[in-house]
């Protein structure tokens, strides 16, 4: 080993001793001087009595004395000191140390992972007690009512963007277990965990080499199978603490599933409603690969003057351009189809392709940040050989949305 690491590392060590033996003195000064009554009604208790305590935190593990007391009123024991730390019974693992698991959990690929990282920062952990809290945090986030944002005396105009999208993350099915050999067993079952990003438009900027980025932004992604009416409500929920009631205007983008659009004029009637853009170039190649079929040049030489109409201003012109195809002779049953098909879309977003005008105001044509969002949450919830079971994915995806949202001073309140 490097002489220099080796001798950091011993002072580290040092240094984790010392804050260890700190901070036990000084819990156990705590511990010494609590008072011995209860904290919901301040009843006295009796038959006071010494107990060992011992607490794992981000140092080491703290040993302490604490007094325990009978509670006439309740019925039962109670330990002061532990309800004023806010402890759950039996919990002997610090919220600081909780806190960090729990955070470094959503961050690596596995459990096992955040096991690795956590000796790193000098802390022995096992990836059981990480799954533990994960999953008792998480429970404790379903219920989290978090508070609306206070806005402040002066405040600049703001628009407020709004994308949404869904990807896929593996469940075990109801035949996990069950021998591949076996047929028609559903091992693992595919779901798709709906997902929203949230950002005021004055907060997107370009760096220098001119790559988009966001300088703040709010992520929504609500557990597999929710209800579109449900995740409508958390996204209008999470709007709201993000200053939609105030915004001068509003712009939400998606691609073209119907039950967005619908949730989308359900709950954002007010909004500016958007098709992504590489969406709508998506279905304007499929009418071009049903008519030129694996011809590259022939489609190109079709779809991309329509897409510089589109950008351009002159969607009109390319819906007119599908609707004058309907009536050519020459089609074939199977490109009638298509042809008729994406017609209809188009005819459909009419008022949700003006991409030039919302390229002139500067708001966005594109859904690509809740895309990468989606891509981010994969990394975590999709990697090779994860199959989750429903609370295990819920539990660590709630406390992904508070980490990434900056929200977790919320849950040790």
């Amino acid at each position: 080993m490097n002489p220099l690491q080796q001798i950091e590392r011993e002072v580290l060590q040092q240094s984790q001793e010392w804050a260890r033996a700190t901070l036990e003195e000084q819990l156990q000064k705590q511990a010494d001087q609590v008072a011995m009554v209860s904290p919901k009604n301040g009843e006295r208790l009796s038959n006071t009595r010494w107990r060992k305590m011992k607490l794992r935190t981000v140092s080491g593990m703290v040993h302490l004395r604490v007094k325990i007391g009978y509670s006439q009123q309740q019925r039962r024991w109670l330990n002061p000191i532990r309800l004023s730390w806010a402890l759950a019974p039996y919990q002997q693992v610090s919220p600081e140390l909780q806190a960090r698991v729990c955070q470094t959990a959503t961050l690596v690929p596995t459990y096992q992972g955040a096991v690795e990282v956590a000796q790193c920062w000098g802390c022995a952990v096992s990836d059981d007690l990480i799954h533990r809290h994960v999953q008792d945090v998480g429970r404790k986030a379903a219920g989290l009512v978090l508070p609306l944002e206070k806005p402040p005396a002066q405040e600049a105009e703001f628009s407020l963007v709004i994308m949404m999208d869904g990807w896929m993350a593996r469940e075990r099915g109801p035949h996990w277990g069950v021998s591949r050999r076996q047929q028609r067993t559903e091992r693992v079952a595919w779901h798709e965990i709906k997902s929203a990003v949230i950002y005021r438009l004055e907060q997107a900027v370009k760096t220098a080499g001119g790559r988009g980025m966001l300088l703040e932004k709010y992520v929504v992604a609500t557990a597999p199978q929710t209800d579109p009416v449900d995740f409508g409500a958390a996204v209008q929920a999470g709007a709201s603490r993000r200053g939609l009631g105030r915004a001068k205007r509003v712009y939400v983008v998606m691609d073209g599933a119907v039950w967005l659009w619908l949730l989308a004029k359900e709950r954002f009637s007010e909004a500016t409603l958007i098709l992504d853009f590489h969406h709508a170039r998506d279905h304007l190649m499929a009418v071009g690969e049903a008519l030129h079929g694996n011809d590259s040049a022939a489609l190109h030489a079709w779809v991309d003057p329509l897409l510089e109409q589109l950008q351009k201003g002159k969607e009109a012109r390319v819906i007119s351009q599908l609707e004058d195809l309907q009536q050519t002779e020459t089609l074939e049953a199977g490109e009638t189809d298509v042809v008729d098909r994406e017609t209809r879309y188009f005819e459909e977003h009419r008022d949700h392709i003006h991409y030039q005008r919302w390229k002139r105001i500067g708001a966005p044509r594109g859904s690509g940040a809740v895309e990468s969002l989606g891509l981010q949450f994969q990394r975590r919830f999709r990697t090779c050989g994860q199959f989750w079971d429903r609370p295990g994915l819920t539990n660590l995806l709630r406390l992904s949305v508070i980490y990434k949202n900056q929200d977790q001073r919320f849950l040790w309140n």
